[in-house]
């Protein structure tokens, strides 16, 4: 297993986990790799430090066959490059915004194209009242926030509609 650094054209920064080289290329070339942030599917490989395995075939360490690129004996790797430091800001941001994101996923119930129909039903009080997401038009958000129902759009990243793992 590979497990890489990447990049979205907008400077979103994830790992991919592919079973090999090749793997992540045909990926890559065929469009089906994605940020998990914005979608974005202009995705570039970053430089990302080798691991060694120190421990040899015999158990013993020091006698280590080399690199290693697989997570078989994750225990038994080091990185042959100093810890990462800590977040920065831009990654910080990142990880608090899909925090929320999958905050909002777990506590609500979605009702797709429904959402302007429910949420006029819930402020009526003809349905009790509960978190809702869905889609709806710009018209639809614009017609309901006139009629003073409260809204907030919040972009989820394709892929994380469904089960998050």
């Amino acid at each position: 297993m590979k497990v890489l650094d990447l990049r979205c054209a907008q400077g979103h920064g994830f790992e991919g986990w592919f079973t090999s080289e090749d793997d992540f290329r045909q990926q890559a070339d065929g469009g089906l790799l994605t940020c998990p942030l914005c979608g974005q599917a202009r995705i570039t490989r970053l430089p990302s430090a080798p691991h060694l395995n120190l421990r040899g075939e015999s158990g013993h360490h020091g006698g280590g066959s080399g690199f290693s690129d697989t997570a078989e004996n994750a225990q038994e790797q080091y990185p042959v490059a100093a810890p990462r430091a800590e977040m920065t800001p831009s990654i910080a941001a990142q990880a608090a915004w899909l925090h929320l994101v999958r905050r909002v996923l777990e506590r609500t119930e979605d009702v797709g194209q429904r959402f302007a129909q429910e949420a006029r039903r819930i402020h009526h009080g003809e349905v009790p009242e509960r978190g809702i997401r869905g889609k709806a038009s710009l018209a639809e958000a614009e017609e309901l926030l006139a009629e003073g129902i409260a809204i907030l759009p919040l972009p989820i990243p394709e892929g994380m509609d469904g089960p998050v793992q």
